[in-house]
């Protein structure tokens, strides 16, 4: 099913995501429904606090759906490590439209549990790596905005207010 992604302004964007207890049925289902969601946006990646849930899971597939192999099912993830730094283009899902320049990691190494509940380990460098940290920012309530400073920011933020105000936001 999908679900509604949550746009910048959103207060629930804004909230730390709680550990997930156990793997439920319902679980499953959300992370079906993130999967069938992130693809459809198209995006790369998607934290349940997009969608309104706010626990700590997160998928990635950088092939958009084209490599099945590709897809990371993270719940309760938590980094290994970070290392090195890149400084890219980015945009997101709960921000349609805008994009800017955000620093990240250049590798990162972060673990959590798949969706059968066994825990795994991921390496990602380059876009996976700036996919882990963003995802990871959205669970601790922040959206690539938020790590943006002077007069992008400014510009963003009141381009979305005026989007808001015409009910096109």
């Amino acid at each position: 099913m999908l679900r509604p992604i949550l746009k910048y302004g959103d207060p629930l964007l804004h909230q730390t995501a709680q550990p997930v207890d156990a793997i439920t049925p319902e679980i499953t289902r959300l992370l079906d429904d993130m999967i069938e969601t992130m693809y459809a946006a198209p995006g790369i990646g998607l934290a349940a606090t997009q969608v309104g849930v706010p626990l700590r899971i997160f998928v990635v597939d950088l092939s958009v759906g084209r490599d099945p192999d590709a897809l990371m099912t993270l719940i309760n993830p938590e980094f290994v490590s970070r290392e090195d730094m890149q400084i890219e283009e980015e945009g997101c899902l709960s921000a349609p439209g805008f994009t800017a320049s955000v620093a990240r990691p250049g590798r990162i190494v972060i673990r959590g549990l798949d969706r059968a509940g066994e825990p795994r380990t991921h390496e990602g460098e380059g876009l996976l790596a700036r996919a882990f940290q963003h995802e990871m920012d959205h669970l601790d309530g922040t959206v690539f905005i938020d790590r943006l400073r002077g007069i992008k920011r400014d510009m963003i933020v009141r381009k979305i207010r005026k989007l808001t105000r015409a009910g096109k936001w």
